[in-house]
């Protein structure tokens, strides 16, 4: 009876210190963050795919759905997007600050995020992909697992399948290592991470912010033959855009050249589209198992009701659509991402059309935190358009760009796509052609909206620091 009793009243006093953490605390922040994952490769907006955690996410808070990433400088698009996440700063000042902060030995000038939410008196923590040119040591007060930008890949897992007995190389099979290097996939090691942080900070006296980093749905593609197994080949959809080649590859960067575009064969064809869709959501519904354990030890803890979460992508990908496989184009399939939050004054079930840059998650931690933003941080919070309090997006524009191959511009439900190398210029309306198939730039009757649309890019090169001179 004296074992009980000790028992139970040390549960009773674990309770209301739990109780009077929550009340006294400033809300912890999560960040969950996959890696290319397309705004439409969720089963709340695609019943293709299977998500039900991240759909839980959706019922539970607000969804933006139009978030989008601005590009990059080099092929690995996930280096820069993560280095605009980290700094605060638009693509081509994060670029020119890529140079400073790759050097170990120097102390950072400005910054970072782990350090301004450390400044805030956030104990942070880190685990999975980094891929910025700095120790995530200097960043985070807990770091395990970094990953690299992807797990170790093999030729075998290129230009495939050829057709439907090109069967050598299988996403269950653990023999070729990528994401089952280290006897445990790479998402299930970040998920055991996320629930250690968990519940190690019931031990702290300071609230927690938590950058969890997948490196799933990247290649490969690999997941347990269940996850496969749920997407028979019968039911994945060739998308409406697919095509065989895309007519500018090489001019935009994106031949044969390009790793990511090897991955299937050329020309495509609708058999490696559908093989290749089938591991991809094969992968994503693995790491949303993973997901499923975090938010469920987050809500174990006592803590999720005084935890706001975050969660998306670095960019989004193509897998076969418009004849391509990678994120290195400016369709929004490649550019525009998942975007939820949730938290305790968040609404439910929410749905927000502003246009928002991803990125944006910065400058939001930093306002939940009652962190005032430093002037390099050029995103901005979006916490008022979650909580329903402002309507209209902080971005006159979205701006889009890759090396110096392609620049973008969507505005007032248009796209305008230049391919500089090539002479060309597209022209969507997304309103009405969310595929983004039928280029109207050659149309006299859109030649006034083409022409308002480049002026506005020009305008949105000088304010991003863009020296590409477009004609």
């Amino acid at each position: 009876m004296k074992i009980s009793y000790l028992l139970l009243g040390g549960s009773i006093l674990s309770g209301c210190a739990t109780l009077e953490k929550e009340n006294s605390f400033p809300p912890n922040i999560v960040f969950i963050f996959a890696d290319d994952q397309c705004f439409r490769a969720i089963g709340s907006f695609d019943d293709e795919v299977k998500t039900p955690n991240i759909d839980r996410l959706v019922r539970n808070g607000t969804t933006f759905t139009h978030a989008y990433n601005m590009g990059a400088w080099n092929g690995a698009v996930c280096v820069a997007s993560r280095a605009m996440l980290i700094t605060g700063s638009y693509i081509w000042d994060a670029y020119r600050y890529e140079d400073e902060y790759r050097n170990q030995d120097e102390p950072l000038s400005r910054p970072m995020w782990g350090n301004l939410m450390q400044q805030a008196g956030y104990e942070t923590y880190f685990t999975g992909k980094w891929h910025i040119k700095r120790d995530p040591r200097d960043v985070f007060d807990h770091v395990r697992n970094v990953r690299p930008g992807m797990p170790n890949d093999f030729p075998e897992g290129y230009n495939r399948p050829l057709n439907k007995n090109d069967t050598l190389w299988q996403p269950w099979d653990e023999k070729w290592g990528g994401f089952w290097e280290g006897n445990r996939h790479w998402s299930e090691v970040l998920a055991d991470d996320a629930v250690s942080f968990i519940n190690d900070t019931r031990e702290s006296d300071k609230p927690f912010f938590m950058y969890l980093a997948f490196n799933a749905p990247h290649d490969p593609r690999q997941s347990p033959r269940e996850f496969v197994d749920k997407y028979p080949l019968e039911n994945i959809s060739v998308p409406e855009n697919f095509q065989p080649l895309y007519p500018y590859m090489e001019e935009i960067g994106c031949g044969e050249g390009l790793r990511d575009e090897r991955l299937a064969p050329f020309p495509r064809t609708e058999y490696a589209i559908k093989v290749n869709r089938q591991e991809y959501y094969a992968i994503i519904t693995h790491m949303d198992k993973q997901i499923g354990i975090i938010l469920d030890e987050l809500e174990k803890s006592g803590m999720a009701e005084n935890t706001y979460i975050f969660f998306t992508s670095d960019h989004g990908l193509a897998v076969g659509e418009h004849g391509l496989m990678g994120k290195q184009n400016m369709y929004d399939h490649s550019i525009r991402v998942p975007f939820i939050v949730t938290g305790p004054d968040i609404p439910a079930n929410r749905k927000v059309s502003a246009d928002i840059y991803y990125q944006d998650v910065m400058a939001s931690s930093l306002d939940i935190a009652g962190v005032e933003k430093p002037v390099y941080v050029q995103f901005n919070s979006v916490m008022a358009l979650a909580r329903g309090e402002r309507t209209e997006s902080f971005y006159d524009a979205i701006y889009g760009c890759y090396m110096d191959l392609q620049r973008m511009i969507r505005k007032d439900g248009f796209k305008l796509i230049i391919y500089p190398k090539a002479d060309k210029t597209l022209l969507f309306d997304i309103e009405n052609d969310p595929r983004e198939i039928n280029d109207l730039s050659d149309n006299p009757d859109y030649h006034n909206i083409k022409s308002e649309l480049f002026l506005h890019l020009i305008n949105l090169q000088n304010e991003m620091n863009d020296g590409l001179q477009l004609n």
